[in-house]
């Protein structure tokens, strides 16, 4: 007989298919075995057996003579000859019966002849009829398995879903919204399991139950907590996350899968029908007798037979049997259609798995993606439910959170901590997936400082950082808890924010009372700015220094809203013309000012009202005139003035008025000539004149007795008045890329001097009077090589020991 084993090929897939096989495939799958057994069955009994046995028919003389003028032929058959009368042999039995003169060869012709002439069509290819449609519907039931459009996608969504099942991640994440700690749990469980010593007793011979002495080790040891994720596990997890991301934006694109299940049931469903049809109609062609009428006379001496078909009555009633359970199996595709087109499967929706775990965000999803989770459902729900807890951003990430806590841990921390400019210690962290909790176990932290990390969460256990008072947010979209807003709001000093859009401007930050600095960076239009800060500002009464770098076109209203209070105050406008100052008028508790890129022409009036100013930068503006300064005069309290980076051509005369001047800012300018009048104000402490076009330094300079920072780089000067010499508080002169070819010995004066720059000049050679300059070492002598190398070789070595 053939095994049913050799058609397995027709309907095998891989054993972790089944999960996409809901109870009608594999019922079906079942009757199909059945038919094909069915089908095997006969083939193996229409090789194996005649199929068919024929005898020729005896006919009288009248009947033949009848026949003969029927059939109008001129040789009649000659009657059967009369069995000749012998005794038989002695010792023989006597043979009866009728003799047709016939051998073997000739009765195997005649059967075949009349299995191929009389037999129907139907009773002779019965068996391979059932075999053929079996294999049919096993190829129809399995296709969407093999069909490589479907294919693959099947075996992604399969891999996937083994892999989301069996991930510790999963049990984890749905024992933590069950509000189940699983790492108690396992410690429950083992406590339940471990065995009580005084309770292990054993029984002796006679019957007394004495405790047990001693218990195996292998008894009393814990297994390993399921609910802790180590670092690979969770990376797997991680992994895992994206990948059913990218399968579910390829597969939700199409309905494939859903296509070609439903064409291949409804060709089922029609081979069913065609089937039942022609088999009911052609069953009773199954006869056992056949009469059989050929025309072999010329080989066999007879025309007309009557034939026996040996396997009519079994396949008569395996025919029945067949026709039973194709009826069955056409019967349970009908529902699967029924199912296919009454279910809306092409929408899934997880309300069911958000109830159960309290998991609000796994989202419903549709097409073939829908279609598989339907089947999935009917051979077992709980693939859905483990299967949805990575389709949920609040899954993904507390498992994000996991693993941060498991790299970031607080001696790593504690390693990357450093001290900023305000002497407090930071921690700095840079495109992370998120905040670490260990960053709460940090306590001696000071400063906090977050760049380009989406999803922040701050918790209310912030609050464990009792020394926390400067924190800083660059380009984060954060989340805060109410407790933390709280704490924030009591201690936190400084706060900079760097944002692109107004989400990442955090709205608590118009509450944090005790906020002393506000440092805001991104851009703005005057709407916006105006409906963040009209009324918001105005809670931060300790404010006193407020920093706005963006694009305004006036001075916006939440700055006069802590006028009262504010003294520092800085905008850095990125070149956009800052048009309406008269607000600043009402600053008079100003003491710094900052007007950095505002495409300012002339200096503001609304400055000169600033009565308690004591520094004013007019940094990278477009100053053409500053006939203005002598306004400042008024401000008696001005120490410093920065008009750095402009087009000034000149420096007005009047500007010996400012008495009060301690540091003076005209580098990157266009000045050519230095008034005499400039060194007027004798309580210059620090001058930058570099980058300009000046040419002559006036001997005046030498009246600067207080002066301990001169720089005038990368001019045209040729000479230096000895009179500069006479500014003996001098630490710091920059003279380097201009004329100079001397340089005078009277250098010595300056025994002050810490720094020098003579690189870029003319010099032949330096004077060994700088060696009257103790303070001056190597490292702060710029200075050529080549030109180091002309100073006595005592000097060289007394500048190199620091």
């Amino acid at each position: 007989m053939i095994p049913v084993t050799e058609f397995r090929q027709f309907s095998e897939q891989q054993p972790a298919f089944r999960v996409l096989k809901p109870w009608w495939d594999v019922f079906t799958d079942y009757l199909s075995v059945a038919m094909l057994m069915i089908g095997v069955f006969g083939c193996t009994l229409q090789v194996m057996q005649d199929k068919i046995i024929c005898l020729p028919k005896r006919i009288s003389m009248a009947n033949q003579t009848l026949l003969l003028n029927a059939t109008a032929e001129p040789a009649p058959e000659p009657p059967l000859p009369a069995p000749a009368q012998t005794s038989p042999a002695p010792g023989v039995n006597e043979m009866k019966g009728l003799k047709t003169n016939l051998d073997i060869q000739q009765y195997s012709f005649i059967n075949q002849m009349c299995y191929e002439r009389a037999l129907h069509w139907y009773a002779k290819y019965f068996p391979y009829l059932v075999l053929i449609h079996t294999l049919v519907f096993m190829l129809c039931s399995n296709f969407w398995f093999k069909f490589p459009g479907s294919s693959s996608k099947i075996e992604h969504f399969i891999s996937i879903l083994g892999k989301c099942f069996d991930s510790p991640w999963t049990t984890r994440a749905l024992s933590e919204v069950s509000g189940e700690n699983p790492e108690e749990k396992d410690k429950k469980k083992n406590t339940l399991n471990k065995p009580n010593l005084n309770m292990l007793v054993t029984e002796d011979n006679s019957g007394k139950t004495q405790p047990l002495k001693s218990v195996p080790e292998k008894l009393v040891v814990d297994k390993p907590t399921a609910g802790a994720l180590d670092k690979k596990e969770g990376e797997q997890a991680k992994a895992l996350f994206e990948k059913v991301k990218k399968f579910r934006l390829h597969v939700e694109e199409g309905d494939l899968l859903y296509s070609m299940y439903v064409r291949q049931t409804v060709l089922k469903v029609l081979k069913f029908l065609i089937i039942i049809v022609y088999n009911s109609a052609l069953v009773s062609k199954v006869q056992f007798t056949v009469s059989c009428n050929v025309d072999i006379q010329d080989m066999t001496g007879y025309k007309h037979f009557s034939c026996s078909h040996t396997m009519a009555h079994l396949f008569s009633k395996l025919s029945f049997c067949y026709l039973s359970l194709v009826s069955v199996y056409g019967l349970t595709c009908l529902y699967t259609l029924y199912w296919l087109f009454y279910r809306s499967l092409k929408e899934y929706s997880f309300e069911y798995v958000r109830q159960e775990t309290g998991i609000d965000d796994i989202p419903d999803v549709k097409n073939d993606f829908s279609f598989m989770l339907h089947m999935i459902d009917q051979y077992d729900p709980l693939y859905s439910k483990r299967f949805a807890v990575f389709l949920s951003e609040v899954s993904e990430n507390k498992l994000k959170q996991l693993n941060l806590n498991n790299e970031w841990t607080p001696d790593k921390l504690r390693q990357r901590l450093q001290t900023n400019s305000n002497n407090r210690l930071e921690l700095q962290l840079f495109m992370l997936s998120g905040l670490p909790d260990t960053i709460f176990e940090v306590a001696e932290l000071q400063s906090l400082r977050l760049e380009i990390i989406n999803n922040v969460t701050i918790p209310a256990s912030i609050a464990q950082l009792e020394d926390l008072q400067e924190l800083a947010l660059y380009q984060c979209s954060l989340k805060i808890h109410s407790a933390a807003t709280l704490f924030l709001k009591e201690n936190l000093k400084v706060l900079r924010v760097k944002f692109d859009d107004n989400r990442e401007l955090p709205h608590w930050l118009y509450c944090l009372r005790n906020l002393e600095e506000l440092h805001l960076t991104g851009s703005l239009s005057p709407d916006v700015s105006k409906n963040i800060t009209l009324d918001s500002l105005r809670e931060l009464k300790s404010l006193k220094t407020l920093s706005l770098r963006s694009n305004f076109t006036k001075i916006p209203q939440c700055i006069v809203d802590v006028s009262s209070h504010l003294q520092k105050l800085y905008i850095h406008n990125d070149g956009t013309k800052l048009v309406m100052l008269n607000n600043l008028k009402k600053m008079t508790n100003l003491t710094e000012l900052e007007l950095v890129h505002c495409d300012l022409e002339r200096i503001p009036h609304a400055v000169f009202s600033l009565v308690n100013l004591q520094e004013l930068d007019l940094k990278e503006n477009n100053l053409k005139s500053i006939e203005e300064i002598l306004s400042f005069q008024h401000l008696h309290k001005l120490t410093c003035l920065k008009l750095w980076h402009n087009g000034i051509p000149y420096i007005p005369e009047h500007i010996k008025k400012l008495k009060s001047l301690e540091r003076l800012y005209f580098s990157h300018n266009k000045i050519e000539v230095l008034p005499s009048h400039l060194f007027l104000c004798n309580k210059l402490r620090f001058l930058d004149l570099s980058y300009n076009d000046i040419r002559f330094i006036p001997p005046e300079v030498g009246v600067l007795q207080s002066l301990q920072y001169f720089s005038i780089t990368c001019n045209k000067v040729e000479n230096l008045p000895d009179e500069l010499y006479f500014c003996k508080k001098l630490k710091t002169l920059k003279i380097g890329k201009n004329s100079l070819s001397l340089l005078s010995p009277k250098i010595a004066n300056l025994v002050l001097l810490t720094h020098l720059d003579l690189k870029g000049n003319h010099f032949e050679s330096l004077p060994a009077e700088l060696g009257s300059c103790k303070a001056l070492k190597r490292s702060g002598l710029i200075v050529e090589d080549a030109l180091f190398e002309t100073l006595p070789s005592e000097v060289r070595e007394k500048m190199k020991v620091e």
